[in-house]
């Protein structure tokens, strides 16, 4: 198994206070990067509650961890985020843009806030930290964007989400093209049906049949999409930029 190395490399996790985004970072952090953990505050407080947890098992590794609370459908949120990843750290080396929500309805069924609180955060979102992080990544760093399968498949009842990660494909390969004079990457990851609290809006039934359909004959691991990102942050995929690296067991 390969082991990459990011020793003194500062990366930033958006919505890395549990799922996938927390297992992306705890690889980070045992590879010896700088961890910065972003979260957004709810009002239940539930979310710094994970981070502080996360933050702590990610200690463990012995890295540098620092909570950097944002909400990134806010763009000066976002650049109040970047703006003390600088103070901390002096700038950015890898940002991943993992952030994201569901709220599946039927296009019938759909309300507009449905609509809009998804666009909002998987796409909009990732254009302000992709914008404000530009500004901060040192020349020659790495930005990743999460997008989805759904990007492509079409599943029922994921216009919104769909859309939303459909678009982050498109973001990507244009701004590969406007950073690739600073050596900077920008690639995608395009998961499959990822074991995540996010699986619980879907019926045990399809998960069931997903399963069926998929390859190697199991759901991914959050610890999958992982591996493939620590890969497209390492220096050995300094010539991958402006694509999509599907992780899905081979499924579509």
């Amino acid at each position: 198994m390969i082991e990459y190395r990011f020793p003194g490399k500062v990366v930033l996790v958006t919505g890395s206070s549990r799922g996938m985004g927390a297992t992306i970072l705890e690889a980070f952090a045992k590879a010896g990067a700088v961890c910065l953990l972003n979260y957004f505050n709810d009002a239940e407080g539930l979310n710094r509650k994970d981070a502080e947890e996360t933050a702590g098992r990610l200690r463990q590794h012995g890295a540098t961890v620092h909570l950097l609370e944002a909400d990134v459908r806010s763009f000066d949120s976002v650049g109040g985020m970047m703006q003390k990843a600088v103070e901390l750290t002096g700038g950015l080396d890898i940002l991943v843009n993992n952030a994201g929500i569901c709220r599946d309805k039927t296009v019938k069924k759909m309300s507009l806030d449905e609509w809009h609180s998804v666009l909002d955060t998987n796409l909009t979102g990732v254009f302000y930290c992709c914008k404000h992080g530009a500004e901060v990544l040192r020349d020659g760093g790495r930005i990743i964007n999460i997008s989805s399968i759904a990007a492509w498949a079409g599943f029922h009842g994921q216009a919104n989400y769909a859309a939303a990660k459909a678009g982050v494909i498109a973001l990507t390969k244009v701004l590969s093209k406007e950073l690739a004079k600073r050596r900077i990457t920008v690639n995608a990851i395009a998961p499959g049906v990822i074991q995540t609290p996010m699986l619980g809006v879907i019926r045990p039934e399809v998960l069931a049949e997903y399963e069926k359909q998929i390859p190697v004959g199991r759901l991914g691991r959050t610890e999958d999409v992982a591996h493939a990102v620590l890969f497209l942050a390492s220096e050995e995929s300094e010539y991958i930029t402006g694509q999509v690296l599907p992780v899905t067991g081979g499924w579509f």
